[in-house]
């Protein structure tokens, strides 16, 4: 069975957020990586080259495939922030539709800026998709 590509790196998440070039989403990565850190209690750590994620767990799929993911993360890329692991628990919808201008697929959460959403709503959903990540999807 192939190997999972995104796998904890021990690469420094302050280098890969200092190299972020557009402004914005550098300013928006630091932001989020305090907000989470708060939020989870856990250190970050990048997964893959792209992917700054707190907490782990891990999932086992009814074909066989199993690997170990973050609980929750985001990644400042170019196009927009890539946030990860927010739109699985069950008050995820309606945190969604408070949350302000954003865009879903893929069990993503995808938003341009974060002035363009609530924070203290975009906390909940941090909040409740670690809790459900942890908790639910957690697979001993």
């Amino acid at each position: 069975m192939a190997e999972n590509k995104t796998q904890v790196t021990g690469a420094s998440v302050d280098e890969f957020l200092a190299a972020v070039e557009h402004p914005v989403r550098h300013r928006d990565g630091l932001r989020l990586l305090e907000m989470m850190k708060e939020i989870t209690g856990e250190e970050p750590e990048m997964w893959g080259p792209t992917i700054v994620g707190f907490g782990q767990y891990h999932y086992r799929y009814g074909s066989g495939r199993e690997g170990d993911a973050a609980a929750v993360g985001f990644s400042p890329r170019k196009s927009s922030l890539s946030l990860y692991g927010l739109t699985y628990g069950p008050e995820a919808a309606e945190l969604l539709a408070r949350l302000g201008k954003h865009k879903t697929g893929a069990g993503c959460l995808y938003v341009n800026k974060l002035e363009d959403v609530d924070e203290a709503v975009l906390a909940e959903l941090i909040r409740a998709g670690y809790r459900h990540v942890t908790t639910v999807l957690h697979s001993p």
